[in-house]
C-alpha cells in the first residue's frame, strides 16, 4: 500500500505541473512599416522576433502616411493553433488608455493585423510619449493565456499633414451659474400715436350719424325696440361698450392673457344678445315700418 502511494503521487504531480505549464504563446512574428511614396509603397522598417525573446528594444517609429503590420503565429503549448482571442493593444502610459486592434487568425495560427495612424484614438494619436504595445492571446480550456509588452510604438505625425485638434468630452457636474436676461415685456406705442387714431375715430363719428340718416335711420323707433326686447337692445349695446372698455383696459395695464377670456365672454354674450336685437329690427322691417 505504501509502494503504491509513494508510486501515485509523483505521477499526480507530475501531471498537475504538466497541466500548470499548458499555455498561449507565439513564434515567427514579423513586424514591418511601410510608408507611401511617390512609386508607390516602401518598407521602412521590418523586425522579426519570437515568443523567446518578445519584447524588441528599439521603439517602433509609426508616421502619418505609415501602414503597421504585424505577422505571427499563436501556439498552444509550442504547436500552431487557431486562439479565440487574439488583440494588439496599443496603451498610452500616462492616461492607461487602450485600444484593441483584434488579429485575424486561421486555424493554422498564422495571424496577423494592419493598422493605419489613422486607426488610432485620437488620445494615442497626439500622445508625446511612446505608446505600449501588449499582445493578448488567449482561449477557451485550461491554458493560460499570454499577455506582454512586446515592443513601444512612437506616434509622429507629418509637419505636411493636418494637425488634430482634441476636444474634452463634455462631462455632467457643476457648471457656471447662468444669469437669464429677459425681454421687456411688450409696451404701448407713443401717445401721439394712439392720439391721432383716437382723433380719426372721433372724425368719423360725424360721419356715422350722416350714413344713418341718408340709409332711413329712424330715432322715433328706439321706444319700440326697447318695448318689444329690451333685454336683448340693452344687453347688446352693453356688451359693445364693455368691449371698447376691455381694449382700452389693454391699452393701459392689461396683458393679452387678460383679455383673451374677457374678451371671449364678452363676445358670446354679443352674439347671444345681437341675435335678439336683430331679429327684432328685421320683423319691423318685414312689416314695412323703417
Amino acid at each position: 500500500m505504501r509502494f503504491l502511494s509513494s508510486f501515485v503521487t509523483p505521477l499526480l504531480l507530475a501531471a498537475g505541473a504538466a497541466q500548470a505549464a499548458s499555455s498561449w504563446g507565439f513564434d515567427d512574428a514579423k513586424l514591418t512599416v511601410s510608408g507611401k511614396k511617390a512609386g508607390g509603397s516602401k518598407e521602412k522598417d521590418v523586425r522579426e522576433f519570437d515568443g523567446k525573446s518578445p519584447f524588441l528594444s528599439k521603439p517602433v517609429n509609426f508616421d502619418t502616411s505609415d501602414t503597421f503590420k504585424l505577422k505571427l503565429k499563436t501556439q498552444e503549448n509550442g504547436k500552431g493553433k487557431r486562439a479565440h482571442q487574439a488583440f494588439l493593444v496599443f496603451r498610452e502610459p500616462t492616461s492607461g488608455l487602450e485600444a484593441p486592434f483584434p488579429l485575424t487568425v486561421k486555424d493554422s495560427g498564422k495571424a496577423t493585423v494592419e493598422i493605419k495612424q489613422s486607426d488610432l484614438p485620437i488620445q494615442l494619436a497626439i500622445s508625446n510619449k511612446p505608446l505600449k504595445a501588449s499582445l493578448v492571446i488567449a482561449s477557451f480550456g485550461s491554458s493560460e493565456g499570454f499577455k506582454k509588452d512586446i515592443f513601444d510604438v512612437q506616434v509622429t505625425r507629418d509637419p505636411i499633414a493636418a494637425p488634430i485638434a482634441y476636444e474634452k468630452p463634455l462631462r455632467y457636474g457643476k457648471l457656471q451659474e447662468i444669469h437669464h436676461i429677459f425681454k421687456d415685456d411688450p409696451k404701448s406705442p407713443p401717445k401721439i400715436v394712439s392720439l391721432v387714431f383716437v382723433l380719426a375715430i372721433l372724425a368719423a363719428i360725424p360721419g356715422l350719424f350722416i350714413a344713418w340718416a341718408i340709409h332711413g335711420a329712424n330715432l322715433a323707433h328706439l321706444s319700440k325696440a326697447l318695448n318689444a326686447a329690451p333685454v336683448a337692445h340693452g344687453v347688446f349695446f352693453g356688451s359693445l361698450v364693455a368691449m371698447e372698455a376691455v381694449f382700452y383696459l389693454y391699452y393701459a395695464t392689461w396683458n393679452l392673457f387678460q383679455l383673451l377670456p374677457v374678451a371671449g365672454v364678452i363676445s358670446t354674450v354679443t352674439f347671444l344678445s345681437g341675435t335678439k336685437a336683430l331679429g327684432e329690427v328685421q320683423s319691423r322691417r318685414l312689416a314695412g315700418e323703417r
